[in-house]
């Protein structure tokens, strides 16, 4: 269920989503955000639950400049606030991480916004009203991350591609999340997403750049973000 070429351009860049694992280390951190841009991720999420306020802060001071050099789309998890300060694109937001139409009308319409649905429709219909640019649904595929999370079955995510259909140009993007691995990405794409957000199987991976190929590959070109 790719995009064809007739398809409305997206808010959020199709292909691969790359989410921070919890390293400390930010050496190696931006040196594997490097190799899996050089794989073709094409945004990037920080997230770091059991950082410090001041690691969070560091680590995406170091990691913004990067991905402008590297043309990755970067966001931050959870902290819209933070995302303007060190000049991020954008924030990821979930179901306690505050109002998604509240951040909007203070960040204004520049900052990309997505949002997770989990398994409802019902939320993401609300988030796409208050001006969500992707919605994110998960887990797919049982999650080491989160063990304990809902999980979503690739049905939705055809039900979420007809959501966002009717929304206009750019049209908001429909991302997958949970589980995802270079083995079953082609699985999550053809059932509808827009994107896949992977952790584990590309940062853990053995050859990250090798991972992100493969991760990327079932993802067409025709699908163009649109800032």
């Amino acid at each position: 269920m790719n995009a064809s070429p007739s398809a409305a351009p997206l808010r959020f860049p199709a292909g691969l989503y790359g989410v921070t694992p919890e390293w400390d280390d930010t050496g190696r951190l931006l040196d594997a955000v490097r190799q899996a841009a050089a794989g073709g991720m094409t945004a990037l999420q920080l997230r770091r639950k059991n950082a410090s306020p001041a690691q969070r802060a560091a680590q995406a001071r170091a990691l913004a400049p990067l991905c402008r050099e590297l043309g990755v789309v970067f966001l931050i998890n959870d902290h819209w606030q933070l995302a303007l300060d060190v000049g991020a694109d954008g924030a990821h937001l979930g179901r306690d991480d505050g109002d998604l139409a509240q951040a909007r009308a203070q960040a204004g319409p520049g900052l990309i916004l997505g949002a997770s649905c989990y398994n409802d429709l019902t939320r993401a219909r609300g988030l796409l009203e208050a001006g969500a640019d992707y919605i994110a649904f998960g887990a797919v595929f049982p999650s080491s991350t989160k063990p304990q999370a809902v999980r979503a079955p690739l049905a939705l995510l055809g039900q979420a591609r007809a959501l966002t259909a009717d929304r206009g140009a750019p049209r908001p993007a429909v991302v997958a999340i949970g589980g995802i691995t270079p083995a079953n990405a082609p699985q999550v794409a053809q059932a509808g997403a827009d994107s896949i957000a992977v952790i584990t199987g590309l940062f853990e991976a053995p050859d990250i750049r090798q991972a992100a190929q493969a991760c990327a590959a079932p993802f067409t070109a025709s699908t163009h973000f649109q800032p």
